[in-house]
């Protein structure tokens, strides 16, 4: 097995193409828009890639995501990369992975999360999204501020309000509750939702389902496959997706990894 950095965008996506679901994050930032924040690493055997790891640079803490239905082999392919990997990165792993970094890396676990594919994009036209409307890049304050108050700690880039894949309910002029993206790539024809809250004043009312439900409506129009990623222990969510006709396709977990 031999490691080695991969350059080239066509490459790349026929190897996540054989498991989208799995690799929906990774192909979405293969678009132009996340490419030049990303640094891909390989196995590869006789000219074929077994595992494909991806380092993504734009925040403060680099962000890697090695996810695979191959632990053993995945922890190989990481074990020849760790003298390139940052001091300190969040990580998602999948089960498994995470032993890797056992003897360079201090280890603290963020959570156990599931990843959903809509699976039934049917259910969705029994959800009413009437009061449902588009928000755009001037909306970033007043939707930061809705993240502050219902979300703390979140990750939004502001950059995603250009996609157009934003869509909230306002209540008396503010925003209530909203559902956009944390990756989308109309060239790779996939999506990621990200940033779904409900402020706690508006909570039990059903907005979240139907921000989310007019938000996979309009990402049906350009994309072939919609997933995101939830907490195990948020038992709402996970209940509200699965009323959506989303499904859970794969467990993994997020990790701060420092090293010793």
């Amino acid at each position: 097995m031999q490691a080695i950095s991969l350059h080239d965008q066509a490459t790349i996506a026929a190897f996540l193409r054989r498991t989208p679901w799995l690799h929906l994050y990774h192909l979405g930032d293969l678009d132009d828009f996340f490419w030049p924040y990303t640094v891909w690493y390989a196995s590869q055997t006789e000219d074929a890639i077994g595992q494909l790891a991806l380092l993504y640079t734009a925040l403060a803490d680099p962000v890697l995501l090695a996810i695979s239905d191959d632990a053993p082999a995945m922890r190989g392919l990481l074990a020849s990369i760790l003298h390139l990997l940052p001091r300190r990165i969040y990580s998602h792993l999948s089960e498994g992975v995470a032993e890797a970094f056992a003897d360079d890396y201090k280890i603290e676990p963020n959570g156990q999360y599931y990843k959903m594919l809509l699976t039934d994009a049917s259910r969705l036209e029994d959800v009413d999204t009437a009061e449902v409307i588009p928000a755009s890049p001037a909306d970033r304050a007043d939707l930061e501020r809705l993240f502050a108050s219902s979300y703390p700690g979140n990750w939004f880039d502001p950059r995603m309000l250009e996609t157009g894949c934003y869509y909230g309910i306002k209540r008396d002029g503010e925003w209530a509750s909203v559902a956009g993206v944390h990756v989308y790539s109309a060239a790779y024809r996939v999506a990621a939702l990200g940033n779904v809250t409900t402020h706690p004043d508006a909570r039990g009312q059903g907005l979240a389902t139907a921000v989310c439900a007019r938000l996979c409506q309009e990402l049906l129009a350009t994309t072939d496959h919609i997933g995101l990623n939830v907490s195990q222990a948020n038992a709402g969510a996970i209940t509200c997706y699965e009323r959506l006709g989303f499904t859970r396709k794969a467990a993994y977990g997020e990790y701060m990894l420092t090293l010793k």
